[in-house]
């Protein structure tokens, strides 16, 4: 079988605006991006939010016990013994933050936002960063994605 792996893959993405933030990438770039690091899966669905610096605010303190906003939080879903649903979890990513940190850092906004989506969904398929052998996979994971897509190593 030949084509494009993502077109031959089922991701049900729910979008969530809740920011007046501008330059919000587009629904088809969000699926492109998700559908990276999904490339191995054959069906999922989740839901990615967009929110403000309040918002992040208020989740990165109530689930991390962190003050101020963050630029991506995960949360995977937790489904009852038995129930057997494609669900992986929520994405929530702070659109003004993004932008900041692009600018900051020197890169395009889209590579940033792909970046942390890719990031996202790999915390919801159970990858992690909180010892150094975990960062290193998950980062090396991370900059293989982005590169089959022509963004460069985010961590330079």
């Amino acid at each position: 079988m030949t084509g494009n792996p993502l077109t031959l893959m089922t991701i049900e993405l729910d979008i969530q605006i809740a920011t007046d933030f501008e330059g919000i990438p587009s629904a088809e770039q969000f699926e492109l991006w998700a559908g990276l690091a999904l490339k191995d899966h054959t069906g999922a669905e989740l839901t990615l939010r967009l929110v403000d610096r309040e918002e992040s605010s208020q989740l990165n303190g109530q689930y991390r016990g962190k003050d101020g906003p963050t630029n991506v939080l995960s949360f995977a879903a937790e489904l009852p013994p038995g129930i057997d649903l494609p669900l992986l979890g929520d994405i929530v990513i702070c659109a003004p933050l993004v932008a900041e940190e692009a600018r900051l850092q020197g890169k395009p906004p889209e590579s940033h936002w792909a970046h942390l989506v890719v990031h996202g969904v790999l915390h919801l398929l159970g990858h992690d960063h909180q010892t150094g052998e975990e960062a290193v996979k998950m980062e090396s994971l991370e900059v293989e994605l982005l590169n089959s897509i022509g963004i460069a190593n985010p961590y330079l």
